[in-house]
């Protein structure tokens, strides 16, 4: 594993300035890029560490604080474990963050994202990968499907609301879909229900998607966030395993 530079950037967007987190490894070569969509509670010590994770395995991987409209980091001012049965009034909070960014805003974001890797010095040519988390595996889901000619590869755990009845719903994006994707759901997720799974896995099989959708058993909605009571280290060290393998053999 390599050791990586870690710092804070500003990313020019339609709507204003998207601060965002950068890390690479520390050799002074260009890598193939990983775009990093946080869960609900935002870009923090955790997620970045999850970035560095990443970025020492051979990836520039950028961590945008997607609710930069609403204020810069820290958006929503966190205790260093996350428990919502203890602290409701978290969800009061970035309930609204979530709901305010609609797909419209996802896909319009997305372009100035994907557009800093494109002149990037840090990254290689050519299309990125992406992983999300909770609210993150659906903006991966949009992503994929608004700029299939930019994404090679996306993942996305413990996701919810991929396969909704919305008119909205990202799952009815899948024709569009270039990438190879790699979906984790928990089994314990109300978000994610047995016919949500069915429907997101219909949908990519039926337009010839690149896919593999699993659920991960004994895992709760937020399994890879460790500062989390959600946290599960088995399956959180599963997603790693399957994320690597995926962005191995793609980027």
């Amino acid at each position: 594993m390599n050791a990586v530079t870690g710092t804070f950037v500003d990313v020019p967007t339609a709507d204003g300035i998207a601060d965002a987190y950068v890390t690479h490894p520390d050799d002074g070569r260009a890598h193939p890029g990983v775009l990093m969509y946080q869960d609900a509670f935002g870009v923090r010590p955790h997620l970045t560490a999850m970035a560095d994770r990443l970025a020492a395995a051979g990836y520039t991987v950028l961590v945008p604080n997607v609710f930069y409209r609403h204020g810069r980091i820290p958006v929503v001012e966190l205790p260093e474990f996350i428990d919502m049965e203890a602290r409701p009034d978290i969800v009061g909070q970035v309930v609204p963050l979530m709901e305010a960014l609609t797909p419209e805003l996802t896909e319009r974001d997305a372009e100035a994202y994907l557009g800093w890797f494109a002149q990037s010095p840090l990254v290689t040519d050519g299309s990125v990968g992406i992983t999300g988390y909770c609210m993150g595996a659906r903006l991966a889901l949009y992503t994929a499907g608004t700029h299939p000619d930019r994404v090679a590869a996306a993942a996305g755990f413990h996701g919810g609301w991929l396969a909704s009845e919305a008119p909205d719903s990202p799952h009815l994006l899948a024709d569009r879909i270039t990438a190879e994707l790699y979906f984790a759901h928990a089994d314990e997720d109300p978000s994610m229900p047995e016919d949500q799974v069915r429907r997101l896995e219909k949908a990519l099989a039926d337009a010839g998607v690149r896919h593999r959708c699993e659920v991960y058993a004994g895992a709760h909605h937020g399994y890879t966030q460790s500062d989390t009571a959600a946290y599960n280290p088995e399956a959180a060290e599963r997603h790693w395993v399957e994320l690597l393998a995926l962005f191995g053999r793609v980027l």
